[in-house]
This record gives structure tokens, sequence and C-alpha cells, in this order.
């Protein structure tokens, strides 16, 4: 993992989302492992999977070129070890090292854990149909899929979208600290009401999910796949990397991929003072960014770093400024309380019928209603009165 990494500058276009669309696919080197990731879905609804995986050739690790290529190969990896841990009626507690050792180097590589992240679930797994138009839900499909349905793609489009309606916000974010430090209130001002107005279209997108996401497709269908190995009742222990030498035999407990796992909020919270009280879910909420790339991760840490702008803004005494920053913390409360509310619709409140997949049980393995609960109340809070 590296150890020294620049803060990234965010644009003002694609905020956590690659510069570049990613990469659909792989060079021919890689033609075996392509062909099965887009049969994943034909397989997935056989009895196939894990033989069909287990005999792949070996992985041609070093014919990747670049960090595009290297993202691809995580998210493949990361598609095709889901499908074989999940693919059959009982989780597997052991995955091949034909599959299990270039993962565990194509992660390493990426300063990231071996299992399916965000990044690749999301932020690397979207293309537009027109290269002109903008990163936005009717403009793009994703590029890998488990099972594959118009529900499946849509709930990872509309987090592809919220990504790219947070990037103004995620731009302003480091000028906000400037104008604060510098004691310029109108700037500040000016700059809030970006960050406001980005969360505002984020919370837009976000209302969309139920058009094309029904809870219980999602719930029995694109759920089961995405869960990690980490507090997860059916894999109390964690699953064996056959071959990775790093982890003498051992078993592995990795989180599972989760909205969480995203840079936008933590970064938010930074600016706005937004503080989570030290227990086991805020502890949670800063493991997750062992599973964010790097890069993300430094940005978050350097706005920590600096401190948030509230003491500013409650010192200044200006109104309209008090007001713009209640302004963002009103619409990140509502960004998550919208966000709990889907929770209870589409995960809570289905029958479980699977130990695989529990409906009490966050995919990254937490009590994720309680969570979700404490760190909206503790958005409100921040509001200055």
């Amino acid at each position: 993992m590296p150890t020294s990494i620049a803060v990234p500058d965010l644009n003002y276009e694609r905020g956590f989302l690659p510069l570049q669309d990613p990469l659909t696919r792989l060079p021919k080197a890689f033609d075996a492992w392509e062909e099965l990731a887009l049969r994943l879905p034909k397989l997935l609804a056989s009895d196939q999977v894990r033989a069909t995986i287990a005999d792949l050739p070996p992985f041609p690790f070093e014919a990747i070129n670049d960090s595009c290529e290297r993202e691809r190969a995580m998210l493949l990896l990361s598609y095709v070890g889901h499908s074989y841990v999940w693919g059959a009626p009982r989780p597997a507690l052991i995955l091949p090292a034909v599959l299990a050792v270039p993962w565990y180097q194509i992660a390493e590589s990426l300063g990231r854990p071996p299992v399916l992240s965000y990044s690749s679930y999301a932020l690397h797994n979207y293309f537009r149909f027109d290269p002109s138009r903008e990163i936005e839900c009717g403009n793009l499909a994703l590029i890998q899929n488990f099972l594959g349905g118009i529900d499946e793609e849509w709930f990872i489009l509309i987090h592809v979208e919220i990504e790219r309606k947070a990037a103004p916000a995620m731009a302003a974010l480091h000028a906000c600290l400037d104008a604060a430090e510098a004691g310029e209130g109108e700037q500040l001002e000016a700059l809030l009401s970006q960050v406001e107005s980005s969360l505002r279209s984020m919370h837009s997108t976000l209302r969309r999910m139920p058009e094309w996401c029904d809870p219980y497709v999602y719930y029995h269908r694109v759920r089961p796949y995405i869960h990690g190995w980490r507090n997860h009742p059916d894999l109390p222990d964690g699953v064996i990397y056959e071959g990775v030498e790093a982890y003498g035999g051992r078993p592995q407990q990795f989180r599972g991929e989760t909205g969480a796992q995203s840079s936008i909020v933590p970064a938010l919270d930074a600016i706005l003072g937004v503080t989570h009280y030290e227990d086991a879910l805020s502890l949670y909420l800063k493991e997750m960014r062992a599973y964010m790339p790097p890069q993300h991760r430094v940005f978050i840490e350097s706005l920590e770093t600096r401190g948030p702008v509230r003491a500013f803004v409650e010192r200044s005494g200006r109104r309209e400024l008090t007001s713009v920053f209640n302004a963002c913390a009103e619409a990140l409360e509502e960004f998550r309380s919208l966000h709990l509310e889907y929770a209870a619709s589409y995960i809570f409140h289905q029958a479980q019928t699977n130990p695989k997949n529990p409906h009490a049980v966050g995919t990254g393995g937490t009590p994720f209603m309680e969570y979700l609960k404490k760190h909206r109340d503790e958005t409100g809070h921040s509001r200055l009165r």
C-alpha cells in the first residue's frame, strides 16, 4: 500500500468518479476471464459456477499495464470471487488459488482488500451510451452484473449518478476551509450554497431509486451477492484464500460492499463538523476507509486535519452564513433519513428466507438500522441554534 499519496484535486464534473470512464474490457490475454464474467448471469442460474471458475487458466497478472486495467481487473476478480462464494446453496469456505492469488495481487496494488467494495461495484462499473452526454441515469449501463436485470442495473446506477451530483460539493470543500481560515464570510457563504445545491441534487437522485428497483427483487436477487465474510452468520470464520502466502492458510474476514464505503458523506461530515461519538458504529465508519481507494482516504483525512467550518460560522454571527450552513446540515440529514427509509423497506422489512442473506445484518456486517439512525441523528445535532 502506498505510504505517501498526494491529496487529489477533485474534478467539478467527476468528484470521486474516475477522471476517465472505466475500461470495459481487458486485453486479449484475459479473454477467458472476460468471457466467464460475461456469462456470470447464466452460470449463477446453474450449478456450474464454481467448477467453471476453478477450471480457468492462470490470470496473467503481469500483463496489466496501467491503473485503468488494474481497476477493471479488480472489478472482474471481485465479481468472480463473490460469485464463487455465494453462487451455490451453501457459501464456499475456500477460494481456489487460480482466483485467490491474482485477486490478492491486484488488491494489494490498489491498496484495498481482496473483496468486492463500492469502488468496483459502482465507481468503476458503468459506461455511457453517448459519451457527449453527462454521467446520468438514462445514459448509463453497467459493465458487469451478477444476475442482471433492471433492478440490479438501477440500484447501482443511482449510486453512480449520486457520485456525479456530489462532484460540485466535493470540489468546493477545501475552498470552504480556505475561506473560513481567511475570514472571508461572503466567499464561504457562496461556497456552502454550492454544497447545499449539490446535496439537494443528490437527494433528488436517491428519491428515484423505487422507479426501477423493487424492494423484493433487490433483497432476493441483488443483495445476496454483495455480502462479505466478516460478521456474517453463515461465514463466522471468514474465507480461506488458497495459495496466498501472506495469509498463511488462515481464513480472512472482510466486509461486504456497502454505501458506507463511498467517500462523499465522510467528506461532508468533516467539513460540517458532524461528530460521531465513539462506539462500535463510529469505529466501523473508520474501518470502511480501508475499503476506499487510498487517494479518497487521503482526501477525507486532509479535510479532518484542517478542522470544520462550523466554528468560524458560529463565531461570525452572520445570519445569512449561519442559515446556509444549517441548510447544508439539514440537507445531509435528509439524505441520511431517506437512506434509512430505504434500508427499512428494501432490507429490514423483507422476509428472510436464506441464512446467506440476513435481513438484520447489513452487507458490511453491522446492525445497520441502529447505525443509520445514530448517524442521521448526529447529523441533526451539527446544526447551529
